[in-house]
């Protein structure tokens, strides 16, 4: 039936404006989104920018160049030289073991290198690139980029390694870098990122730990793109890292290169230092060790070779030695005295070859005895009696604080590795570490530099170097830091008495001047270079009363770990002194004989900035000096050039 006219024209109506609603409900939701996708497409662009690129970006470290290291007059004793190593990506070369055998074949691989690369290949995801084996010779290096088509996934790279040019010359001072092992990890709270860098090296001893953080320097790093699982596709972009700081000490190259040769095969150490600025020009502890060999991947028995050699050759004994002093203390003993007016320069004791005390008796060197001796004369000859007696009247506690107002007992802040305060032993420290009381036999030992007295090589160079001044000489080794030099510590007056400390003065004068004098033999005869210094002899052991009985009476007839140590300490020029020296010997037996030429020779190289003048030397010495100092000059060669290749576990 046909419907009404009306009725179509009301529904037509109907539909129109539903049709019109939906149109403009659909336009409005349009109109919605272009405007949110022009918000997002215009007004947050950058941050969903950042947002894909985070996801398909990675950033990664690069290490920076190490810092160097130079002596005071420029010349560099740390370097760094190009590393060829030999990387791994698992993905790309297919079976760990097959590609290992294949790149043997190529270069030297022992099968514990192979065993130790695949575990460290396996440790890593497929794409990450692993590190073979570095310090490679160019020559093996392009061996491999030869052979490239053949070697799926492995990819020669060069990099930086550590290089010390002057080998054991400077090896206990500037120390060496390593790998960053789980122990150097483990002693920081929050490891920087950098140290997360494979094989990154870091200071493991000497002023590379110490001063690992200036050295160093900062990361650079590289924009890379990888794929939705992280394979690297391309390298966007590389910035650099910031270089480490540059260092330069006060050690003296030539000087520091002498001191270790005059030491020669002995167990000893070196110390000079310059008066005026504290600086150390020499630090040379025998025998030494090349730092090149840590750096390279010492060998098992190279590192036994050291490890078990009774002469210690990885200790640093100008620091970390701690000696009984002998008689290089008894000027500590006589300024205790003068200070307080318990003697007179010029008051004389009469020394019998010993001294009784409380029952027992304490022996002179000299048997036979010194007769009446003062001051002057009791540190020339080195009467042990004389000090003896003084002992009794100034008391420990008198001998303990000219001690540490001397710099003695000190722990000086150097970057260096285990420095040693040494002891300035008094009643407390006896009472808390011995429970015990201190007694009258310990303040005459400690008199003389025995008994529980130690002190450093270092400390008995500040020492002598406060005595020939008396002023507050603090050791410094950092000249330069960035190129800016660094300040010379306040060297304040000691306020000891002009006169007391002329008298000492004197009897050092004497020890080597006077033919009385212990060190006379070791004299300097030219007047502008003369040495003012005092021998010593600590005693290590006592010969028993069965060996002597035996026959056994020198220390020459003693086994070597058992004679006494040797010791001499000398400041120079005497008028208007500019340095000061220490030397130790370990079991060298007596300071005289075997300390004392050691320290005139490296003194006059000093002095004369060289080899020592043959002149400086009495006439009848020179023909053995002149062989002496040629054999010196011809192992003091030129700076090593670097070497490639690996050293052999």
């Amino acid at each position: 039936m046909k419907r009404p006219a009306k009725e179509t024209e009301e529904s037509a109506r109907k539909i129109s404006r539903r049709a019109a609603l939906l149109g403009g409900a659909q336009l409005a939701f349009a109109g919605v989104l272009v405007l949110r996708m022009r918000s997002l497409q215009l007004g947050q662009s950058s941050e969903y920018r950042l947002l894909a690129d985070e996801n398909r970006i990675n950033i990664r470290l690069l290490p920076p160049s190490r810092g160097l290291i130079l002596d005071r007059n420029g010349v560099t004793i740390a370097s760094n030289v190009q590393n060829y190593r030999i990387v791994l990506v698992r993905e790309d070369a297919g079976e760990p073991r097959e590609a290992l055998e294949r790149l043997a074949q190529l270069i030297p691989l022992s099968e514990p290198e192979i065993e130790r690369a695949e575990r460290e290949i396996l440790r890593h995801r497929p794409f990450v690139p692993v590190t073979i084996i570095d310090q490679l010779s160019w020559e093996e290096v392009a061996r491999v980029a030869a052979n490239a088509p053949a070697l799926p996934g492995i990819t020669p790279e060069v990099g930086q390694t550590r290089f010390y040019p002057y080998g054991a010359d400077f090896a206990h001072a500037v120390g060496y870098v390593g790998p960053v092992s789980e122990r150097d990890l483990a002693e920081r709270e929050n490891p920087e990122p950098l140290l997360m860098i494979p094989r990154f090296q870091i200071g493991k001893i000497g002023v590379e730990r110490e001063l690992d953080d200036n050295l160093r320097g900062s990361a650079g790093h590289r924009r890379i793109e990888v794929n939705a699982v992280g394979r690297e596709m391309r390298e966007l972009d590389r910035q650099e890292g910031d270089p480490g700081t540059n260092i330069e000490l006060t050690l003296d190259r030539e000087l520091q290169a002498f001191s270790l040769a005059r030491l020669g095969e002995e167990s000893a150490s070196a110390v000079v230092m310059e008066i005026a600025t504290g600086n150390i020009l020499a630090l040379a502890s025998s025998p030494s060790f090349d730092p090149n060999l840590f750096v390279r991947g010492i060998s098992i028995d190279d590192y036994a070779g050291l490890r078990d050699n009774d002469r210690r050759p990885m200790s640093n004994k100008t620091v970390q030695g701690a000696y009984p002093p002998g008689s290089t203390f008894k000027m500590v003993t006589a300024l205790a005295a003068l200070e307080d007016g318990l003697a007179t320069p010029e008051e004389r004791v009469f020394c019998p070859g010993y001294l009784e005390v409380s029952g027992r008796r304490f022996h002179c060197w000299n048997r036979g005895g010194h007769g009446r001796v003062n001051l002057v004369s009791a540190l020339s000859e080195s009467c042990d009696v004389f000090f003896y007696d003084m002992a009794q009247r100034v008391g420990i506690d008198r001998i303990n604080a000219m001690a540490a107002r001397l710099g003695l007992g000190i722990r000086y802040d150097l970057p260096l590795s285990g420095v040693s305060s040494g002891l300035n032993p008094s009643r407390e420290w006896k009472r808390a570490r011995r429970d015990a009381e201190w007694v009258v036999g310990d303040t005459i030992n400690a008199s003389i530099g025995q008994g529980f007295v130690l002190t450093t090589p270092l400390q008995l160079a500040v020492m002598t170097a406060r005595l020939a001044t008396n002023r507050e000489i603090l050791p410094r080794l950092v000249h330069k830091l960035g190129g800016v030099e660094q300040p010379i510590a306040d060297q304040p007056s000691l306020g000891l008495s002009a006169a007391g400390l002329a008298q000492v003065r004197r009897g050092m004068s004497e020890v080597s001047n006077s033919n009385r004098g212990t060190a006379y033999s070791s004299r300097i005869v030219d007047a502008t270079m003369r040495m003012a210094g005092k021998t010593g002899s600590s005693q290590v052991f006592s010969i028993t009363a069965a060996e002597r009985a035996a026959g056994v009476r020198r220390q020459s007839q003693l086994p070597w770990n058992r004679r006494d140590h040797a010791l001499f300490v000398a400041f120079a020029p005497e008028e208007t002194p500019r340095y000061a020296i220490s030397v130790v010997v370990e079991h060298g037996g007596g300071g005289s004989s075997v300390a004392a030429p050691i320290a005139r020779d490296i003194i006059l190289a000093a002095q004369n900035r060289g080899l020592p003048p043959l002149d400086a030397y009495p006439r009848s010495q020179r023909n053995r000096i002149e062989s002496m100092i040629n054999t010196i000059s011809e192992q003091i060669g030129p700076a090593a050039v670097p070497t490639t290749g690996r050293s052999r576990a």
